[in-house]
């Protein structure tokens, strides 16, 4: 019995201070984890302002020497004395693809989440969803190089003269589809950025038409609705904030596609009304001669980069207050 008086005292006086350092130690584990978690997202603006501010040091030479003026000319002659730089022409193909692109790829994609969560049978869900997946994954050299030996070629024998005689004589649309037939063309590039922006849609999509609540759908179809009802009055606009973020998610991947459009858009730094003419981008543009540049040239294909930096963060921010309109509009 002494004995275990005397064990019981011992714990008790040991209680308070094994609290107290397990306490301690709880609360310098947290004060850890949150610091550690800190600096991790700190370092993203850190990150983030140090791209910028590298962009702005390499451009700067171009943008004594050119000022407002580079985003107005078209001529691109690097090898003059003194040399001859301007962004127009990788703007307007930047521009040119990445719209034709998504008009191209926001239909289609959205039609096959459409089929994949209300029409398609349980069998062939699968084999959908795994070749979306697998579009997602391939390498964008590999659809650079499938565009230059097949589509390019396919499109400048059948497809191009087709569309050419189709339109002749068509205002506004004649000047848009004139020929001749290339096999390098912001059209054919276009094909390409949509392909590859197409999973990014249709994955988003799908995933955002599972969270309608099957209560809304059922009730809908209840009262006699068709499929094509549903999707249009329910799961459209239940979904709609989610879709959109998809969308500029997907565009903010097509104006930034480097080495698929370097493949097959010409290069050509210079703009026409056609889109079966060549053309070039920003991103390609860089690709293309950064390696072979210096001094200014260097410097204007930097203030390039900058620029599609500028256009990107535009677009997300736009995206972005879209979306926040959206929200609020959607809880008033």
């Amino acid at each position: 019995m002494a004995d275990m008086a005397v064990q019981s005292t011992g714990m008790e006086a040991a209680g308070p201070y094994d609290r107290a350092r397990a306490l301690g130690a709880f609360k310098a584990g947290d004060t850890a984890f949150y610091w550690t978690t800190r600096a991790c997202a700190i370092s993203v603006l850190l990150i983030l302002g140090g791209i910028i501010l590298s962009l702005i040091v390499g451009a700067w030479p171009a943008i004594r020497e050119f000022g407002f003026s580079f985003l107005f000319t078209q001529r691109w002659a690097p090898a003059n004395d003194p040399p001859i730089l301007g962004a127009l022409g990788p703007i307007y193909g930047t521009l040119v693809t990445s719209i034709i692109a998504m008009v191209i790829a926001i239909p289609i994609g959205l039609g096959i989440a459409i089929f994949l969560t209300e029409l398609c049978p349980n069998w062939l869900r699968r084999p959908i969803g795994l070749a979306v997946e697998l579009l997602a994954g391939i390498p964008s050299i590999i659809y650079g190089m499938w565009g230059f030996f097949v589509l390019g070629p396919f499109m400048a024998n059948y497809m191009q003269p087709y569309m050419i005689r189709a339109f002749e004589g068509v205002p506004v649309l004649e000047t848009i589809f004139a020929g001749p037939p290339s096999y390098l063309s912001l059209f054919n590039a276009s094909l390409i950025l949509a392909i590859m922006v197409l999973p990014f849609i249709t994955a988003i999509s799908v995933d955002v038409f599972k969270t309608v609540p099957p209560v809304l759908k059922e009730a809908a179809y209840g009262v006699g609705c068709t499929t094509w009802e549903v999707v249009r009055s329910v799961v459209i606009p239940y979904t709609r904030v989610g879709v959109i973020g998809g969308i500029m998610l997907a565009l903010g991947r097509a104006l930034g596609e480097t080495m698929a459009v370097t493949f097959i858009i010409g290069n050509a730094f210079r703009i026409t009304g056609s889109i079966f003419s060549p053309g070039t981008t920003i991103s390609a543009a860089i690709a293309s001669e950064f390696a072979e540049s210096d001094g200014l040239h260097q410097s204007g294909l930097i203030l390039l980069g900058l620029l599609l930096f500028i256009l990107t963060f535009l677009v997300l921010t736009a995206a972005r207050l879209m979306l926040m309109r959206l929200e609020k509009k959607a809880g008033n």
